[in-house]
């Protein structure tokens, strides 16, 4: 859909929004943007290029956003809906500046600006991240002329000041008397149409985020093998075609393949297991916590707490990948927080009845 507004003087700026893509251009008169945006629907819809502008024609960091956009659409590779969002900020935030501008200092700033909205270290980092993958794409696809050094000073600058950085690893795993609590409170919930006893359940039995739980369908277990599809499984080094087997299993006090029995009562047999929107999810649970007065406890804190579980359960470090579906071995240390009393339980075993 072209959307239609007035920049300085008389000239018309119209933005198109159209099957996930975006673009925009601004003309001298509103015929010609009309004309544009047509011609550009079109092309949308035919599924071709849509951005064709030579480097004289690239003058703002937007219009490299938008020429990123457009040829990553052609290859066969969309925005994903996190990176879509980012960029989308970025547009607004930065879109309108000249690309010759855009050098250590302005970006110097834009991370202190970032900071004062309250954007952590994380999050600055990724947005400067994607600052320069939109850079350095302009400059390799399409000869623009750029200078990528800016951007890999102004992050040594950012990374000495602080404002960007890797995130804090998180150890906090639920008490038993926490996880009693929230079960007792979100069984007894008054009006709560979503399960939530039992996703938090399962959460704990399989070791899955919460966006896995509530999209795989019963057309993806295996009853037979008690095993269930997880399709494009989250992987930082593979964005798409991780499908990957997932046990059922009873190891961690719950059992997944009787929380999927128990469900299948409940909703209709081909469709998802847990037909619930994730963010609602997330929101029942985080209401829960805070109504019980349970600080610094979050859903995916659940995935920490079902891989402690495996390995206290005496699971190998392969055998609990099978399960959460790490492929680097060394990612599993920050979700296994096993407890003390463990050690003593494990002298208690090696010692002779």
């Amino acid at each position: 859909m072209a959307t239609f507004y007035k920049v300085s003087g008389r000239r018309w700026r119209v933005q198109i929004r159209r099957q996930g893509l975006q673009t925009s251009k601004t003309f001298s008169h509103k015929t010609d943007a009309k004309q544009w945006a047509r011609d550009t629907e079109r092309k949308i819809d035919r599924g071709e290029s849509y951005f064709r502008s030579g480097p004289r024609d690239l003058k703002t960091f937007g219009h490299l956003i938008d020429l990123h956009i457009a040829d990553m659409s052609e290859v066969g590779k969309p925005l994903r809906r996190s990176k879509g969002y980012t960029l989308n900020m970025l547009r607004g935030k930065l879109g309108g500046r000249a690309i010759m501008n855009l050098d250590r200092q302005a970006l110097i700033d834009y991370g202190r600006t970032r900071v004062r909205e309250g954007a952590g270290p994380p999050t600055v980092g990724m947005e400067i991240s994607y600052i320069k993958t939109i850079l350095t794409h302009a400059a390799a696809v399409h000869g623009v002329a750029i200078s990528k050094e800016e951007v890999d000073l102004a992050r040594i600058a950012l990374k000495r000041l602080g404002i960007v950085g890797r995130a804090k690893e998180r150890n906090r795993r639920p008490t038993e008397d926490e996880i009693v609590q929230i079960l007792d409170y979100l069984d007894n919930w008054p009006r709560m149409i979503i399960p939530m006893g039992r996703i938090v359940r399962f959460a704990i039995a399989t070791a899955m985020r919460r966006s896995e739980i509530t999209n795989f369908t019963f057309k993806d277990v295996d009853a037979r093998r008690r095993l269930v599809l997880l399709r494009n499984r989250k992987d930082p080094r593979k964005k798409d075609g991780n499908d990957q087997f997932v046990p059922l299993i009873d190891l961690s006090g719950y059992d997944a393949w009787q929380l999927i029995e128990e469900q299948r009562q409940l909703v209709h047999p081909k469709g998802r297991v847990f037909p619930y929107n994730s963010p609602s999810v997330g929101t029942a649970f985080h209401r829960a916590v805070k109504d019980l007065g349970i600080e610094d406890l979050r859903f995916h804190d659940l995935r920490h707490e079902a891989t402690s579980r495996l390995f206290e359960a005496g699971l190998t470090i392969e055998r609990v990948a099978l399960v959460t579906g790490h492929k680097d071995w060394k990612m599993l240390k920050r979700y296994t927080h096993l407890s003390p009393d463990m050690v003593f339980s494990a002298i208690a075993d090696r010692q002779p009845q």
